[in-house]
């Protein structure tokens, strides 16, 4: 018995001992993971504020006066007057539309919010070394219009905390034909701004909050701005920062973008240092191809800046809303909008009421991103460029230019466009570069033409330059100018060969000298 129990007690010791040990080691891999996940934790939060501090350097912050009234054009603050909307058009010929009377009517019930309209300044006023222009007539529409302004600010990386809204697209949904249309506005157009003063168009936000200008705060004094300057109704708004903008692309796992231009600009890259992780700002190159952005990325695609202007900046954003859509459909998540507007509206700051949301989902949810029209200033066509007396360089509307501009904001896009039903144009990529069938192909989307990515093509092998085969071969309704100029390329790369049994009107074979960026890039530094 004395036996059996010293065994037992030595069993009862080593189980004791090992459980022990078990303990220790539990509790050594515990502490152990602890101190991985916080150094993880570390990491994490150095990269995220290299980002931070990348955009910092980056962002395109002005010396804005905070001091008194300075900001409130002197101290008087203009009171509405007027109602006004963009009218239909009138029954009778020639009949002219009250602005005060006007109102836009409720398209299938929903009531669009009315317009307060400012008074106009003393005529022949000028301001900060320019006559303040006269406002706008009113663009009339022939459809039922729900216009919204799309805005992305930089305020969380800049020191002042005032909003600049570097990113400003107009987007006009027509309930009558179900279609889109875009339109990028440059931040540095020096306008009225209907508080008094003149200024760059991307600081009236920012204005309207810093002074709580009434009705709307920053939207409604850009809203009216909007009004006086180009005679345009903007009913709704959805703004975002830099950190909202990353998580909806994250949201979405990236999304998918067609370069077609070849960009250079600084990046941040992680490197071990001496005290850790350091970040080196490098110079990052983006030859033309296709790529999948994640939120980071897509944010230093629409911010890139070295060798090129705000118009292309424009372009490329409008670029990332077209994807984001493409995303959103093919994820199904369109259709799950409305359980996910909460934490939506928890990051974007938003007037565009729920239940409107929900009226315009059906239509927005079967919405082609192929039939979105895409419409941009022409820097030399819109603008003229000027210095202020400050010495501030800054961008003048051309008045005619930019009204023929806005009246076909408010115009649907042309039936091929709204349909994609014209002419099919097959591309193929004979450049032996990944994807240029696919950028060119989404060039001559990007104009509303039917055109289809169809891969490598193994019947012409690699060519130097690209070939446009005209299988129609007529001069009546021909798209051959249109697609020269789309592709950049000459009337000497057309090969005219027309069937009757035709599969395709027109065949793209995408050359190793394609080049179709025509935005105003420059060429890279060496």
């Amino acid at each position: 018995m004395r036996a059996i129990a010293k065994l037992l007690g030595a069993c009862l010791w080593l189980l004791l001992i090992l459980a022990l040990a078990l303990a220790l080691a539990a509790t050594f891999w515990t502490g152990d993971q602890l101190a991985r996940l916080a150094g993880q934790r570390q990491r994490d939060a150095a990269a995220m504020e290299s980002r931070r501090a990348y955009q910092r350097v980056t962002a395109t912050a002005l010396d804005i006066q905070r001091g008194g009234d300075s900001m409130r054009a002197g101290s008087k603050i203009v009171l509405m007057q007027h109602r006004a909307e963009t009218p239909l058009p009138n029954t009778e010929p020639g009949a002219e539309a009250s602005p005060a009377a006007s109102q836009t009517p409720a398209p299938d019930g929903i009531d669009l919010p009315r317009l307060l309209v400012p008074p106009s300044p003393d005529a022949d006023k000028w301001l900060a070394g320019t006559k303040v222009p006269a406002p706008a007539a009113q663009v009339r529409r022939q459809h039922q219009l729900v216009n919204f302004a799309l805005l992305g600010s930089d305020e969380e990386v800049t020191e002042d905390d005032f909003i600049r809204t570097d990113t400003i697209i107009l987007a006009s949904l027509n309930l009558d034909t179900g279609t889109v249309t875009m339109l990028s506005l440059p931040r540095d157009l020096y306008v009225y701004i209907v508080h008094g003063k003149m200024g760059r168009l991307n600081t009236a936000f920012g204005l309207g909050e810093y002074i709580g200008w009434e009705p709307g705060g920053g939207f409604g004094l850009l809203r009216q701005t909007l009004f006086y300057n180009f005679g345009i109704n903007i009913h709704y708004y959805a703004r975002v920062n830099f950190s909202a903008f990353e998580a909806i692309i994250d949201l979405l796992g990236g999304v998918e973008i067609a370069v077609d231009c070849t960009y250079r600009d600084y990046y941040p890259y992680e490197q071990e240092g001496r005290d850790g992780i350091e970040i080196e700002y490098r110079k990052r190159t983006l030859p033309v191809g296709v790529y999948t952005f994640d939120g980071f990325d897509a944010l230093w695609y629409a911010r890139i800046r070295r060798l090129t202007d705000d118009f292309d900046r424009g372009r490329r954003q409008q670029q990332l809303l077209r994807a984001l859509w493409r995303g959103l459909r093919r994820q199904g998540l369109a259709a799950t909008l409305p359980r996910i507007w909460h934490d939506i509206s928890s990051i974007v700051d938003t007037n565009i009421p729920f239940d409107l949301m929900l009226r315009l989902l059906p239509g927005v949810i079967n919405l082609d991103v192929s039939t979105i029209e895409n419409l941009s200033f022409d820097k030399t066509h819109h603008t003229r460029e000027w210095e202020t007396p400050t010495g501030s360089e800054v961008l003048l509307p051309n008045p005619e230019a930019v009204a023929a501009l806005m009246k076909d904001f408010y115009t649907p896009p042309a039936p091929h466009q709204m349909a994609l039903a014209g002419p099919a144009i097959a591309v193929y990529n004979s450049s032996g570069n990944p994807g240029w069938d696919i950028v060119a192909s989404e060039r001559l989307r990007w104009g509303g033409y039917n055109a289809l990515a169809l891969g490598t093509a193994e019947d012409r092998g690699i060519l130097n330059q690209s070939l446009l085969i005209d299988n129609v071969a007529t001069e009546k309704g021909s798209l051959i100018p249109a697609l020269l100029k789309a592709l950049n390329m000459e009337e000497e790369q057309v090969l005219r060969a027309p069937k009757a049994d035709r599969r395709y009107d027109y065949q793209v074979y995408i050359g190793q000298e394609y080049q179709s960026c025509t935005f105003g890039v420059l060429p890279l530094e060496e």
